[in-house]
């Protein structure tokens, strides 16, 4: 069967944005005469799941501070639902659904895992000023309960999250990223230093994710990548240089003596 090569990536606007999840239109930042990112213009549809790839340095990170809110950016607009969110500062973005993870665990290392996911619920709650204790029937510890479950961390609820093993503590990162009701995540390379079984694990979860979740990973590890991602855009020093399906990047002559190495296997 024949493979299409990926679509060669331009700086063109695009309309109608209604139906997608975020709309990126020209975005750039520079940081004094460096540009992390230049003229990036993507479209992902709400509920797709989207793999970024590229060689350290091509501004796989900036994009997601971008989008975020974490970086403001130099030029260009970027839209989330049909929202304009360009100018909203980050917890107006959390607000309205879009979550992230970061490459350096942020866990409450004291604390239980159900406790972590239970306080990631709240702080996106209407409530989250209270200072009342849980009641049983809390809505909050429930939905911490049902999340656990969905990441494989039920059995392990009350553990310590200081005695977590690397891999584990990925696990609750997620598990907290979809604290309350997200519609959007970012995923920031989950499968760093974790083992094939950990890997596969995590292949499961963010497979099994609800069909409304959409998100965006990046990821050094490119069997994950593939695996959970439905479309892949490459970037290269800043700009989104290729995009296509799994299928046809791992085919594309030039992704592979780039970033492959050869044929990827």
């Amino acid at each position: 069967m024949n493979v299409q090569a990926p679509r060669q990536v331009t700086g063109e606007r695009l309309q109608g944005t209604g139906a997608h999840a975020l709309h990126l239109a020209g975005v750039s930042r520079h940081f004094g005469a460096l540009v992390a990112l230049s003229d990036v213009t993507m479209r992902i549809a709400a509920g797709e799941r989207r793999a970024v790839l590229g060689s350290n340095g091509a501004g796989k990170t900036t994009l997601f501070n971008a989008i975020t809110g974490d970086f403001p950016v130099t030029s260009g607009r970027i839209t989330f639902f049909g929202e304009d969110i360009t100018d909203l500062p980050a917890h107006d973005r959390i607000r309205r659904g879009l979550r992230r993870t970061y490459q350096i665990s942020q866990l409450f290392g004291g604390l239980s895992i159900r406790d972590n996911v239970y306080l990631a619920c709240r702080g996106v709650s209407r409530r989250r000023f209270s200072l009342l204790r849980p009641r049983a029937d809390d809505v909050n510890m429930a939905q911490a309960d049902s999340i656990l479950h969905a990441v494989h961390l039920d059995l392990d609820a009350d553990r310590i999250v200081g005695t977590l093993s690397h891999g584990m503590q990925r696990q609750l990162e997620i598990a907290m990223a979809l604290a309350g009701a997200p519609r959007f995540i970012l995923f920031d390379e989950p499968a760093a230093g974790l083992s094939p079984a950990e890997r596969g694990d995590l292949v499961a979860i963010l497979t099994a994710l609800p069909a409304h979740i959409g998100y965006i990973i990046i990821e050094h590890d490119l069997d994950v990548a593939l695996r959970v991602a439905t479309r892949v855009s490459m970037m290269h020093n800043g700009r989104v240089f290729k995009e296509g399906t799994p299928s046809e990047i791992e085919a594309d002559p030039e992704v592979q003596q780039i970033y492959l190495g050869g044929k990827h296997g």
